[in-house]
């Protein structure tokens, strides 16, 4: 079940590959982000080390969160991901030059995962053929539907 998507994500960038990572919340953004007060849009994924952090990812906390807890809506967040796909990804953004960049925030069994992507930028030229790709096909569907 999808939490939040991060639409510009795919409008930016050629997704190449995917990976479901965990996150290392606090109590207060797990129920912040089970009522569906989080944000993808301005996030972005970094490797610092052997770590993957997400940064920019906004939570707004409950107005019934505890009292004693200061939330920082925006703060980084680290990722678990396994070490061999970590290192695999790390190879793929020193090297490459590929960019990581969330895609989606679902439950995986009761858990709270995010999806990343490994991507790679796009042109605008680019984006004008994506999107007039996408209008022939929403075109080509509506004339195949009255035709029946």
């Amino acid at each position: 079940m999808s939490i939040a998507d991060n639409k510009k994500a795919f409008h930016d960038y050629f997704i190449e590959e995917r990976y479901e990572a965990g996150l290392v919340l606090e109590g207060w953004e797990v129920k912040a982000i089970r009522a569906g007060r989080t944000q993808l849009k301005e996030a972005y994924v970094v490797l610092k080390g052997e770590e993957v952090w997400v940064i920019g990812m906004h939570v707004s906390p409950l107005a019934t969160a505890s009292t004693h807890v200061k939330p920082d809506p925006t703060r980084s967040r680290k990722l678990l991901l396994k070490a061999e796909e970590i290192r695999k990804l790390i190879g793929a953004v020193e090297r490459a030059g590929y960019t990581l960049v969330p895609l989606n925030l679902h439950f995986t069994r009761g858990r709270i995962k995010l999806e990343i992507g490994l991507a790679k930028g796009k042109k605008q030229y680019d984006k004008r053929e994506t999107e007039k790709k996408r209008d022939w096909d929403r075109e080509k569907a509506r004339l195949m539907r009255d035709k029946v």
